[in-house]
């Protein structure tokens, strides 16, 4: 899973991923909620970029009374299923979520300590990603997740006795036939770990509350 990543900032969305940036402000770290880019098809066919939340069902689209589910990440076994994302999914709303680096919580000190994933020489990459329209024209968006329980640098993160899990970082040769897609089960070809010997990792730890980064919260929810 991944509740915390980079978004890359807009002269790099011009230069590696060919698009206007969207309008409006991001953080240069998202957490669940948070605004960020991402790199859908445009009704042109073209590439276009937009503002999206982080999280499938936004905490702020959730009615009263109904208990939160976190949509940042979703399972690519029940994708397909599961009223949150299945609609979407079936409709091949698939985006690129461009980014830096992604963070995961590494256990084996006894205690979480955040590690940065990501390219050699920190180069830009796309994230696979879903995305939904709400009523109004706002956009929201999560990570496919696969199983990484055998994977060399992912079955390092997350508490001892959890499963495993990785996002699926696009080979940049895949961009655009991913964008393309419209079956969900050609679109699952598309999903797998990127080797590990293609990634970097190294301890990032968050600063303490109150600095730049603020810790999340005990849900895994975006930082007070």
């Amino acid at each position: 899973m991944c509740v915390n990543y980079a978004p890359i900032q807009r002269q790099v969305l011009r230069d590696i991923f060919g698009v206007e940036p969207p309008a409006g402000d991001w953080k240069a770290e998202a957490w669940p909620d948070y605004p960020a880019p991402i790199v859908r098809t445009a009704e042109d066919g073209a590439r276009e970029a937009v503002m999206g939340s982080f999280s499938m069902v936004p905490k702020g689209r959730i009615p009263p009374g109904v208990r939160y589910y976190p949509t940042a990440n979703a399972r690519i076994e029940t994708i397909g299923k599961l009223s949150s994302f299945a609609k979407h999914w079936k409709a091949g709303q698939l985006c690129l979520i461009p980014a830096t680096a992604f963070y995961e919580p590494n256990w084996e000190t006894g205690k979480a300590v955040r590690w940065k994933i990501g390219l050699p020489g920190g180069e830009p990459f796309a994230i696979a990603g879903l995305w939904r329209a709400w009523p109004e024209g706002a956009v929201s968006f999560t990570m496919p997740t696969l199983n990484a329980d055998a994977h060399p640098l992912m079955k390092r993160f997350h508490k001892p006795g959890d499963e495993k899990r990785g996002v699926v970082v696009l080979p940049r040769e895949d961009w655009d036939e991913w964008l393309a897609c419209r079956d969900p089960e050609v679109a699952r070809t598309f999903l797998r770990l990127m080797p590990a010997d293609a990634l970097v990792a190294e301890p990032a730890p968050l600063p303490p509350r109150g600095k730049a980064v603020p810790a999340p919260s005990p849900d895994g929810s975006a930082p007070d």
